[in-house]
């Protein structure tokens, strides 16, 4: 069988403080999971932990079947509850400044829903975003983090709160649209809300830095 994400006995602690207590996973490739627990549980800790994001030191992650942080990164497209944006312009936001197909950013960007928003701007995908996304909302500077994530294809995909900065109706068609568009993929899905963890196969909940059946 193959695995997408396999995470075995693994800890981890902010200023000697337990986030993760010997936390074990396993996601099969393909397979939807979702995670549910409380504001600062640990659910964005184990994303940046998975993606290679943070140094594994206590524990072992595998990410189809690479484990090392670098391994980790190229296998995984990431969209972070505060998303993170480069000084550049929005084409160079979703590609990395690596080359990319112009149809899969313009497929990327209508997925994400930034299309319309596009066209209104002076540049287009080469208008700029400021230092550290200063020129744009929290909620655009969310949906360009996933149309990074769409263009990136990666195998495995990882959403904490990818529609936290959306009012309701547009984070919900972003979620129908994400649901099709990640077919195939591993996807692991955190956020505080179930309602929100739409077409996961299981859903888990994360508690005292540990995960248990929902």
């Amino acid at each position: 069988m193959n695995y997408g994400i396999e995470i075995e006995k693994l800890s981890f602690s902010y200023a000697g403080i337990a986030v993760l207590d010997n936390l074990s996973l396993t996601v099969v490739s393909g397979e939807r999971v979702g995670i549910i627990g409380v504001s600062g549980g640990g659910k964005s800790t184990l994303l940046k932990l998975i993606s290679g994001l943070y140094e594994v030191r206590d524990g072992r992650i595998s990410v189809n079947g690479m484990s090392d942080s670098g391994g980790r990164r190229r296998n995984t497209a990431v969209v972070m509850q505060n998303s993170t944006l480069f000084p550049a312009s929005i084409r160079d936001n979703i590609s990395c400044g690596k080359p990319v197909n112009e149809a899969v950013i313009a497929a990327a960007c209508e997925a994400a829903q930034l299309s319309e928003w596009i066209k209104t701007l002076p540049g287009g995908l080469d208008a700029f975003v400021g230092e550290r996304g200063g020129k744009v909302s929290g909620g655009q500077a969310q949906r360009i983090a996933v149309a990074r994530a769409i263009a990136k294809n990666a195998p495995v995909v990882l959403l904490d709160e990818p529609t936290s900065a959306l009012d309701s109706e547009t984070g919900a068609a972003l979620i129908r649209a994400l649901d099709g568009l990640f077919e195939g993929k591993t996807v692991l899905h955190v956020s505080h809300r179930s309602d929100t963890l739409i077409g996961c196969h299981r859903v888990l909940r994360l508690e005292r830095g540990r995960l248990y059946a929902s």
